[in-house]
């Protein structure tokens, strides 16, 4: 059973799916990239993370330790903070956040130094859609992998498209990530080793 906090988190997500498939016509496989032309900008670096709803931040303003604060991402995504009033934070990660904050400040503090860091997370699950054995939430921790959450799910059932996998990607930007079957399941560019974020869906047609 999802939580009404992952809920509210998965409605949000199937929202933004759902703004991305109207965007793309809705028919056939719509616009998407292959994933080894993802640029590495979309991709994400590896091993940094992503915060999110219900993550909770510590961020602190060197020198001015009044502005110090520790804090639950709120259910709209966003911290409070002293003079700045209300940040987005869910989707971004802890060194852009950092520099947003440190741009944002210049306004009231003269070279603002700020450091931001994740002090809990809430566990990483992804949804899995259309063919395969177990559609569903798969949780994620500790292996992100694609190849992990497609055999978490059951596998490809008969009837799945075997050249139309997608990963669907709202953060930092909505995106399409293509994949075939045999790429994943011979990792071929990586393909099995792909790192799934928060928030993904994984669709199987």
């Amino acid at each position: 059973m999802l939580s009404s906090l992952e809920y509210r988190r998965w409605a949000v997500t199937l929202g933004a799916a759902a703004v991305l498939a109207m965007a793309t016509g809705g028919c056939g496989h719509g616009q998407f990239v292959w994933f080894q032309e993802l640029p590495a900008a979309t991709a994400l670096a590896n091993g940094e993370y992503i915060i999110g709803i219900g993550d909770v931040v510590s961020i602190r303003v060197l020198g001015h330790e009044e502005m110090s604060l520790k804090q639950r991402v709120r259910s709209d995504g966003r911290l409070a903070l002293l003079l700045i009033g209300d940040v987005d934070a869910k989707g971004k990660r802890p060194s852009a956040l950092k520099a947003e904050l440190e741009g944002r400040l210049k306004d009231y503090i003269v070279s603002p130094s700020v450091s931001v860091n994740i002090d809990e997370t809430l566990p990483t699950s992804i949804l899995v859609l259309g063919e395969v054995g177990k559609p569903g939430v798969v949780p994620l921790d500790p292996d992100p992998r694609l190849a992990h959450a497609i055999a978490s799910s059951g596998g490809l059932t008969d009837f799945a498209a075997r050249s139309a996998i997608f990963v669907v990607r709202t953060e930092p930007h909505p995106v399409r990530i293509r994949f075939t079957y045999e790429a994943i399941s011979r990792n071929l560019g990586g393909a099995a080793d792909f790192e799934l974020h928060r928030g993904d869906i994984v669709e199987v047609e």
